[in-house]
């Protein structure tokens, strides 16, 4: 259940991050377009974390 959880928000945090980037690039504005790369990597993160889950079988 974690691993599928872990996965969904991690979809989830990509997809906002990568929207945050480019409507920072298509502004000029930096400070957008980085919080948007840092929620891209956090969502990443969180992925991986799934999928350890899921190989290690929920006992993370």
């Amino acid at each position: 259940m974690g691993e599928l959880t872990d996965k969904t928000k991690g979809v989830a945090n990509e997809a906002a991050g990568n929207t945050k980037q480019a409507i920072g690039k298509a502004t000029e504005n930096e400070r957008l377009r980085a919080e948007g790369e840092a929620q891209e990597r956090k969502g990443e993160a969180q992925n991986l974390k799934g999928e350890v889950k899921g190989a290690l079988g929920d006992k993370v």
